[in-house]
């Protein structure tokens, strides 16, 4: 049996809990709590949290993130910028991961894929102090290739390949890009997967844009956040996640099923 194969077994689910938080900012105090969203997500089956810690505080909190690290009985995705400040507070709470993305306080959400190639000096020793506390290191990217190789060359041990074109290009109903993209994904996850690096991927994604990135075999994880959110407000948080951790585990086994026949 080839690696591949064996990857496309179990897909892992990452929820993200960042919108969670905006709401409760907008009027202050403690309603919702991302902790409660968090516990609701692990019960539906979320294989991990994801909460992305700001420069200006946005959303989560530094409470949030002390709180879910004392309570989490799944692992913590830390998401972070590659700031002094995020790296002492990475190595103060030790998540079990860390996934370095970029972040511009004018943005709504991120925009894009990390540079690696450009950003290759700082990255690398940035990367050991975190892996040297035990931690392991993802950076969120576009497929593409200079990237991918650029991260293996510092040191990631996982990429999270940017599905956010892909989503976008969907919502558009513009067809011939959606192909480009899911092209451009599947290329970088089997580029990924040679280089030796776990594989992840994230953004924007829904239940009708799921299936083909959970379909890819070199993917071990999906992280889903701002959806899985909105579509609580009208069929409730645990429902939404169970469906969407239906739809992945029904892509994935239809590739599966197409690969053995």
């Amino acid at each position: 049996m080839s690696k591949t194969q064996q990857n496309a077994g179990h897909l892992r689910l990452g929820v993200n809990i960042d919108h969670v938080a905006t709401i409760r900012n907008a009027r202050g105090g403690q309603h919702p709590d991302p902790l409660h969203a968090a516990k609701i997500a692990v019960d539906a089956g979320a294989d991990g949290i994801t909460a992305h810690l700001r420069e200006d505080r946005r959303h989560i909190s530094d409470n949030d993130i002390a709180r879910l690290m004392a309570t989490l009985t799944r692992p913590l995705n830390f998401e972070m910028a590659a700031t002094a400040e995020m790296l002492e507070i990475a190595l103060k709470h030790r998540p079990h991961a860390a996934c370095i993305v970029p972040e511009r306080r004018q943005e709504l959400t991120t925009e894009g894929g990390l540079d690696v190639v450009g950003g290759k000096t700082l990255l690398k020793d940035y990367i050991r102090h975190l892996r040297d506390a035990g931690l392991r290191v993802s950076l969120f990217i576009d497929p593409d290739e200079a990237q991918i190789e650029a991260s293996a060359e510092v040191g990631a041990d996982i990429i999270e390949l940017h599905t956010g074109t892909y989503c976008e290009a969907s919502h558009e109903g513009e067809d011939m890009r959606v192909r480009a993209e899911l092209v451009r994904l599947e290329k970088g996850a089997t580029h990924a997967f040679a280089a030796g690096l776990e594989v992840h991927a994230g953004h924007g994604l829904t239940f009708d844009t799921v299936g083909p990135i959970a379909a890819l075999p070199e993917v071990v994880e999906l992280n889903i956040g701002h959806f899985l959110i909105g579509e609580a407000i009208f069929g409730g948080l645990h429902s939404t996640i169970q469906r969407m951790r239906s739809v992945m585990d029904a892509a994935r086994a239809e590739r599966a099923g197409t690969q053995s026949a």
